[in-house]
Formats: structure tokens, C-alpha cells, sequence
């Protein structure tokens, strides 16, 4: 089964983009051919139907890749093969004129490789033999490839010339990638020992426990104790299998090492023994619930079932109603016990009784993971409840995906956890207030909805379905970085108004600790001259020449009134004639027009002119910041007030300062709610740290010291996940860690 799902990986990844490279030649064919036409018509028919089909191209590259995998199902005897005599039938004229063209092309493919196909149908031979059940079609054959070829087609408005066409590029492609394709798959044969001189000894007389199960489960190894090597001393086992039906498309074409291989190993292995440990240390009554009412209720031994019979059970019902998976999505901890109920049900429909059969250890094991992994992601991303129904479609297709391919759980670049990833963040805090919002939650339901219409064992739709709704989510990233640094530039602008507001307040401070001062003096240093100061500040920052000037007028002014005091008449006048610039400024810019501005300088010389104007000594008035409503939500969220009573490690406050813009940290606030954030922006000003979620939404702005406090509480944890997959996958591992010891 390793060997099959490994031949159809390579068949996929060589053959997989076709018809959908033919269209380019063809139309090159067509402009060439136009150059010399005779006047006739048939030309733009072929054009406009070229057209059409080319609109249609992801779906034909669906429906062929489909028909490829079909044949693989078929030879493994997945779907009942057609016996007894041939059913006679009428067909139309379409249909005829495209078995005339396949039949064709199929015996001059034949013709063509006739040596390496002898060779590849005696080593299928052997390959049935070991899996047994009956020799059937050859997935890779040219009847089995014309034909899928023809049933792509055969519902599309096609023109015979055209047609023809289409059959004679096909043709000359796989003249060109059959020869290798057939030599690889013939050498890769060989070498397991499948009809070949080099089989290793160890396919000739192969342990108990590496014979392939009758349920072909260990087709898709990377559990321990499946016969795959994992975790066996001298075990070589190669991970390519373990992702075989994932293996489909660009993103896998490049080899892994074997450190990548052992290493998936590992993860998996450790994975499922986390998983073991946790469901024994259930309840009596917990754990029957897990493992089904049927499995509780029956004393008589039962089979495990297959592994076909759980996808043929599941794919059933597959495009009912999620609305049971919506529900348990609400309630932590119940999808799995959904999941079993749905799919034994099923399974009594389709005529297995569940008191008679039962999951094997390694269906329990997808199911489960399955299950831990919606409730995370439910758990740990803010999902709107439009969302459930969403994720609740997918269930199914995920189950399915996990009994086939157990990759999807550590292989990062896997098609089902890409598009999971996409939708997730078209999804997470969405509410579908703008119009780009609902456009992206319709494209996330869309999709959700066609993986249930069209997933059937081949990871080519997950695949096609990421890079559409990736495609739409890069113009949301764009949004997101721009609204992170919106929200950079508005935290750094609080900032420095509120350092400039610190200075023009230490500097007001000084100067009203002079000797007694007139009202008037006093009340433009502590408003005016204030926030002329402060403007400057947040203006003229980098301009020193600007800031003394300011101060100087601060300070001229302090003089004059001890001028006033001393009965200084003639300096006093020729001190106010030289200050009146600078003060006629100062009052612009509080916002005086120049009118205004003569009135108040008019009102502070009257004020001097008397030398037993009343002084006295005065407080600075309290400066009154603007009030921060982003400031005070954040303290009420994650502070609560502040963070003075709040105690925290030096050591760990140090290890917060080591944090990069890019970082990402998972914040939970005062109600429990656990949400991931990002480390946006650090302060040059105060060294805070601007944290935003996934939608690019500032949530706080702190120091290392709030955040190493927020951590010595329990409330912080550093290296949050950077996609939703990885950061759920973590969030299972810690949950299935927490599992208390089986007695």
C-alpha cells in the first residue's frame, strides 16, 4: 500500500498539470494556423471555445488529477470492480468520437512503450499478489491515462477540430514525461523487491509485524507499532510514504532529508504516545464516551475496521449538515464523542454494526487528533460564530485526510494545514463589518463548501483551494501592515506628547520655584508658555536652537517681572520691546490669531507696569493629559489598573527586553480569554512593546516589566506559533501533557 500511494504521488507530481498545459500551445498552434487560413469560420469557433475551456482550466485540472487517483483506488480495490457480461448501451455522438480518439492515441502509447509496460504489469502483478486482492487495470497505463483524459472533457461544448487538437498535444506530453515516469516507477519496484532482482532480502521474508494489514491502515505509517520502523532500533523508515497522499503538487517536490524524516518520526511518535497517555488517564466514564456507545455497551469480541470503510463511511456523510459538529465546536471536549457517534451511525446505514466492529487504535488516534485540533483552534483564535459552521464542513474532510495521511500533523508544508492556516486567518476576528471583510468570509465558505463537494482522497483540491483563498488574503496582509503601523505611529505619537509634556512640566516646576511672581507672569508660564513649550518640543524635537529659544522666552520673562519688582522702569520697556516677538508668537501658538495675541501681550504689560502689582509664590498647576481610551481599555483588560501591585522577575524582565519586532506571545486577559499577539513596533522613546493580533489591532502597549509581570502571573507565554495550525498543534501537545498519570 506504501508502494501504491508512493507510485501515485509520482504519477501525480509529473502528470498532475495536466490538460491545464496544453491551452498555451494550442493557442499558439490556433494564431499560427490563422495566419493561413482559407476564409473559413471554424477558426474563431476553435478560439471561442479555447476560451471557454481556459476559464475552466483549475477545474479540469480537478477532474483530471480525480480520474488519475480513481484508477489507483480501483487496482487497491477501494470501489467494487464491474463484472459479468458487458452491458450493452446507447451512446452519442460526443462520447463516440472521443472513444475513437482515445482509442487511438491509447494504441499508439502502447505501441510506443510496450517494453516497459510488459515490465511494469508483471511487477503490478507481484504488487497485487502482496496486497491481496485481484490484479486490476494499471493505474499508470495508457488506457487508464487516455481515459481519464477523456472523461475531463467529455461534459465540455468541444469542436472536432479542436478535439483533435487537444488529443495531439496530449499526446505529444506524455511522449515526453511517460518514458521517465515508467522508468522511475519500474526502478522504484525493483528495488522494494516487487518483480526485480534488486529486492532487498528483506522483502522476501518479511517480519509478522511489517506484513501489511488487511485494513491497509499501514499504508499510511509514522504511528510506532505499525510496522513502519518508527521507533525500532535499525529501522529506516521513509517518511515520503507517511505523506504519500499529500505528496501531491509543487510544495512537496523537493526531497527531505533524512534528519527531516527522522525528525517527523519522532514528532509523530511522541505525538501519539502523549495521545495514549492522555486518553488512559480519563475517567471510566470518559473514556467510554471517547471510544463510542457501542464500544461501552458490547462484551463480544469485534473487528476493527478498515480503513476504506471509514472513508467510504465518512465521504457518505460528508456533504450532510455540520450542524452536530457546530455544536460541539461550542462545548470543549465533545467533538470527538461527535465525530465517533456520526461515523458509527453511518456505518450502521451503509450496513456495519457497530457492536460488531470497532475503530482500530490508529483511527481512534486520527479522530482524536482531529478533534484536539478544532477545539483549539476554537479555543485559541477569536472565531466568530459564523465561523463554527464553517469549521464544522470541514470536520469530515479532515478526518478523512488524518486516516490517510497522519503527515498532516507535522509536515508544515502540508495542502490541508496550508489551507486550514488560510482560513483560519480570512476568518479570526472577523466580524464582516467592511466590505473586504464579508468578501473574505464568503471566499472562506465558498472554499469550505467545494473541499466538501470535491475532496476524494487527492490533496490537489486543498492545494488549489489555498492558493485561491491565499491569493485574496495577500491584499488583507497589506491592510494588516498598514494598520499595524498606523497603530505604530499613533502609540509613538502618545508618547512623545507625553514626554514633551513631562519636559515643559519639569521646566515650569523650576521656574515657579523663583521668587514670588504677578498673576499675570505666572498664568502665561503655566499655560502659554507651557504649551508653546510643548509644541516646540513635538515639532522642533531634533532643533536645539528651537527648544532654547522657548526656554530662553520662559526665562526673559521671569527676569522682567523681578525688573517690575525692582522699579526698573526703562530696562523693564526695553526688555518687553525686545520679548514682544517671541511672545506674540508663543501666543499664536496656543491658537491666538494675531489680534488676540496683541490683546493678551497688551494685558501682561499692564500687569508690569505697576511695581506693587501683588505677588505671590504658586504651585504649578496639575497638566491634565487627554484622556487615552485605547490606555485605559488596555488596563482594565490585561493590567487591571496598573501594575503596581503587580510583582515580576528581574531576570525574566530582562529576557522580555531580548523580544523582536515580529515576535509573537500568547495574552491572556482578566476573563481567561487566551489570544495570540505580535510584537509590532518597540518604542525608541520608552521601550515599550506595541502588541497587535492577527488582524493587525493594537491590544497593548507595555514595558518589559509589565509584560515579565503579566508572565509571573500566568498570563504571558512567549513563542506563540506564527500560523494557527502550528499554534493549535502546540496548544494539543500542552493539553495531552497535562494529563494526569493512569493508575
Amino acid at each position: 500500500m506504501r508502494m501504491l500511494e508512493e507510485i501515485k504521488r509520482q504519477t501525480l507530481e509529473a502528470l498532475g498539470g495536466l490538460p491545464g498545459t496544453l491551452y498555451g500551445p494550442i493557442e499558439d498552434a490556433l494564431k499560427l494556423a490563422s495566419l493561413k487560413t482559407d476564409g473559413k469560420n471554424s477558426f474563431y469557433e476553435e478560439q471561442a471555445a479555447l476560451w471557454m475551456l481556459r476559464q475552466q482550466q483549475a477545474s479540469h485540472v480537478m477532474r483530471y488529477r480525480q480520474q488519475i487517483a480513481q484508477g489507483f483506488d480501483d487496482f487497491r480495490a477501494l470501489r467494487i470492480r464491474s463484472g459479468g457480461e458487458v452491458q450493452l448501451r446507447l451512446v452519442d455522438e460526443q462520447q463516440l468520437e472521443y472513444e475513437l480518439a482515445s482509442g487511438r492515441l491509447n494504441e499508439a502509447l502502447v505501441a510506443r512503450f510496450a517494453r516497459p509496460l510488459d515490465t511494469l504489469q508483471s511487477r503490478l502483478l507481484t504488487l497485487s499478489e502482496s496486497m491481496r486482492v485481484p490484479m486490476g487495470v494499471n493505474p499508470i497505463g495508457p488506457d487508464r491515462l487516455v481515459a481519464a483524459f477523456s472523461q475531463t472533457f467529455l461534459e465540455a461544448q468541444v469542436p472536432d477540430t479542436l478535439r483533435a487538437r487537444l488529443f495531439r498535444h496530449y499526446e505529444q506530453d506524455l511522449v515526453r514525461l511517460l518514458g521517465e515516469l515508467y522508468a522511475r516507477v519500474n526502478t522504484l519496484l525493483a528495488t522494494s523487491g516487487y518483480g526485480g532482482s534488486a529486492a532487498p532480502a528483506a522483502a522476501t521474508a518479511r517480519p509478522r509485524s511489517e506484513e501489511p494489514r488487511r485494513d491497509g491502515y499501514a499504508a499510511a505509517p509514522g504511528f510506532p507499532g505499525s510496522g513502519d520502523g518508527y521507533g525500532v532500533p535499525g529501522g529506516a523508515p521513509n517518511f515520503a510514504h507517511a505523506s504519500a497522499a499529500g505528496n501531491f503538487g509543487r510544495t512537496l517536490s523537493t526531497p527531505m532529508s533524512n534528519q527531516d524524516i527522522a525528525a517527523m518520526a519522532s514528532e509523530l511518535a511522541e505525538l501519539r504516545s502523549q495521545l495514549h497517555a492522555w486518553r488512559e488517564s480519563l475517567p471510566k466514564d470518559e473514556a467510554a464516551a471517547a471510544l463510542g456507545a457501542a464500544a461501552a455497551r458490547s462484551n463480544g469480541p469485534r473487528r476493527e475496521m478498515r480503513v476504506d470503510e471509514i472513508i467510504s463511511v465518512a465521504s457518505l456523510l460528508q456533504a450532510e449538515p455540520p450542524d452536530a459538529f457546530a455544536r460541539a465546536l461550542a462545548v470543549s471536549g465533545r467533538l470527538g464523542e461527535t465525530i465517533r457517534d456520526h461515523l458509527q451511525d453511518g456505518a450502521r446505514r451503509l450496513g456495519l454494526d457497530p457492536a460488531q466492529a470497532c475503530f482500530s487504535s490508529e483511527e481512534e488516534d486520527a479522530i482524536d487528533l482531529v478533534a484536539l485540533l478544532f477545539d483549539s483552534l476554537f479555543q485559541h483564535n477569536a472565531l466568530q460564530d459564523r465561523a463554527r459552521r464553517l469549521y464544522a464542513r470541514l470536520v469530515l474532510p479532515y478526518v478523512k485526510v488524518a486516516l490517510t495521511d497522519n503527515g498532516v500533523f507535522v509536515k508544515r508544508e502540508h495542502p490541508a494545514r496550508r489551507l486550514l492556516d488560510a482560513i483560519t486567518e480570512a476568518c479570526e476576528g472577523n466580524d464582516a463589518e467592511t466590505a473586504q471583510d464579508r468578501e473574505l468570509l464568503d471566499r472562506a465558505t465558498e472554499i469550505s463548501q467545494r473541499i466538501v463537494a470535491e475532496y476524494n482522497e487527492d490533496l490537489a483540491v486543498f492545494e488549489l483551494a489555498h492558493a485561491e483563498l491565499d491569493a485574496l488574503l495577500s491584499q488583507q496582509r497589506r491592510r494588516i501592515e498598514l494598520q499595524e503601523q498606523r497603530a505604530a505611529k499613533a502609540t509613538y505619537g502618545r508618547e512623545r506628547l507625553g514626554a514633551a509634556r513631562e519636559q515643559a512640566e519639569v521646566a515650569l516646576t523650576e521656574r515657579l520655584a523663583e521668587p514670588e511672581l504677578t498673576q499675570a507672569v505666572a498664568d502665561f508660564l503655566a499655560m502659554p508658555w507651557r504649551h508653546h513649550l510643548v509644541q516646540t518640543l513635538l515639532r522642533d524635537g531634533a532643533d536645539p536652537r528651537r527648544h532654547a529659544e522657548a526656554i530662553a522666552l520662559g526665562d526673559a520673562l521671569l527676569m522682567a517681572d523681578r525688573m517690575a519688582e525692582e522699579n526698573r522702569g526703562r530696562e523693564l520697556a526695553d526688555q518687553l520691546l525686545a520679548l514682544q516677538p517671541a511672545i506674540v508668537e508663543c501666543l499664536a501658538s496656543s491658537g491666538l490669531d494675531d489680534s488676540a495675541a496683541q490683546h493678551g501681550m497688551a494685558g501682561l504689560v499692564r500687569a508690569l507696569a505697576t511695581p506693587d502689582t501683588p505677588r505671590r509664590r504658586r504651585p504649578p498647576p496639575q497638566l491634565t493629559m487627554p484622556d487615552d481610551d485605547a490606555s485605559e481599555n488596555e488596563r482594565k483588560l490585561w493590567l487591571a489598573g496598573g501594575t503596581d501591585t503587580m510583582t515580576h522577575d528581574q531576570i525574566l524582565a530582562e529576557r522580555m527586553r531580548s523580544l523582536e519586532v515580529g515576535d509573537w506571545v500568547r495574552l491572556t486577559d482578566l476573563q481567561g480569554e487566551s489570544v495570540a499577539a505580535k510584537i509590532a513596533w518597540i518604542s525608541p522613546l520608552t521601550s515599550r512593546f506595541l502588541l497587535v493580533n492577527r488582524r493587525g489591532i493594537r491590544m497593548l502597549a507595555a514595558s518589559p516589566e509589565d509584560l515579565a509581570a503579566l508572565a509571573t502571573a500566568g498570563r504571558l507565554t512567549i513563542g506563540a506559533e506564527r500560523t494557527a495550525f502550528d499554534e493549535a498543534m502546540r496548544q494539543v501537545r500542552r493539553h495531552l501533557d497535562r494529563a494526569p498519570v493512569a493508575r
